[in-house]
């Protein structure tokens, strides 16, 4: 057995010590595991946790959203656990932290996840603490990795860039909705609607944001198709495997390119093109925001009590406690109407 891990029951816990084994839970509370979310340097941030041995983080346990981190010995300043950062309150079985031996981790993971076939799906769902590599090629691989801020340095310009475009081209007057159809009764479109259509587009991402996680990345590949379980885990399932990679938590401009292009070309079949490019612009905005805020719900630590604080709690949750629901990632908003909402976790009275 390897230092340093102790046996839970019929399973191994991969991530937690032996003297970080918790206490026994208080008197009239159900017993929970403490989710153990991986920290960098092969320890770990005990979530959920009442008891352990190592720095208490900021947010104290005991409330419904919210518990300590409990960083390990060390160089705090080196892990995501501690100088005040927050793991929300979220409990996972023991069975998803079985070992990690279906693959060569030597070898780069994207040719062999294909052979997994019907244990792929339990499999990347078993999150580990280890950067992922895909590719044999030095070259593919760096197009494969992407640190936060170049989402912004990237896009940002192209935001603004349109904005501009767009807001000069309704400022000519020339831009008339349903014109194909009827010059008598066209809709003029002013410069002023400029920013009500931006708006729009970024609540048409918002719903596009839920679409595609849910029913694109959350698909489940069939277990004898190498190609779709290759596909799959090149989308979303190395994330889901190894969700503090830092490195895959945004999406790469190179591919971006290729999908971005895709949907402006949609809303240039379907709406007058200046109009298109508004919605367009918007959309793209509200992107780089989810991207942005993606990162931060892993590495951020947000204030308790605040919105991004629940976010934040509730996007663990979907990685280690509920993976088929949850799929909002900037706004629960859409996971309402789809009844795919995440649901509180209960409270416990107060002892006397």
């Amino acid at each position: 057995m390897r230092a340093g891990v102790a046996p839970l029951g019929n399973h191994i816990h991969p991530f937690l010590d032996q003297e970080e084994t918790p206490k026994p839970p208080r008197p009239h509370r159900q017993e929970k595991t403490p989710l153990v979310w991986p920290a960098r340097g092969g320890r770990a941030a005990v979530i959920g946790a009442e008891g352990g041995t190592g720095t208490k983080c900021a947010v104290p346990a005991g409330d419904s959203t919210g518990a300590a981190s409990l960083c390990q010995h060390g160089n705090p300043q080196k892990r995501p656990g501690c100088r005040g950062f927050t793991q929300p309150s979220v409990t996972t079985p023991l069975h998803y932290f079985p070992p990690q031996d279906l693959v060569d981790w030597r070898k780069p993971l994207l040719w062999q996840v294909g052979y997994l076939g019907e244990k792929y799906d339990e499999w990347v769902h078993q999150p580990v603490d280890r950067p992922i590599r895909l590719f044999h090629s030095d070259f593919l691989e760096s197009l494969s990795k992407t640190a936060w801020y170049v989402v912004f340095l990237v896009w940002t310009p192209v935001v603004l860039y349109l904005s501009w475009v767009s807001y000069t081209a309704l400022a000519q007057g020339n831009t008339r909705l349903f014109s194909s159809f009827t010059t008598e009764y066209s809709i003029p479109v002013h410069k002023y609607y400029f920013p009500f259509i931006f708006l729009l587009g970024m609540f048409l991402w918002s719903l596009l944001e839920y679409l595609i996680h849910r029913f694109v990345f959350h698909m489940k590949p069939p277990a004898s198709n190498y190609y779709l379980i290759t596909l799959h885990f090149l989308l979303h399932g190395q994330h889901h495997k190894s969700p503090f990679d830092s490195s895959r938590l945004v999406f790469p401009p190179v591919p971006a390119s290729l999908v971005i292009g895709f949907f402006y070309g949609v809303l240039q079949l379907l709406l007058p093109e200046v109009l298109g490019l508004s919605v367009f612009v918007g959309g793209l905005c509200g992107y780089v925001v989810y991207d942005m805020m993606h990162y931060y719900l892993h590495y951020g630590s947000p204030k308790k009590g605040t919105y991004l604080y629940g976010l934040k709690a509730y996007h663990v949750k979907h990685h280690f406690e509920h993976q088929k629901s949850g799929f909002g990632i900037s706004t629960r908003f859409w996971d309402r109407p789809f009844r795919t909402l995440i649901p509180e976790e209960e409270t416990f009275e107060k002892e006397d």
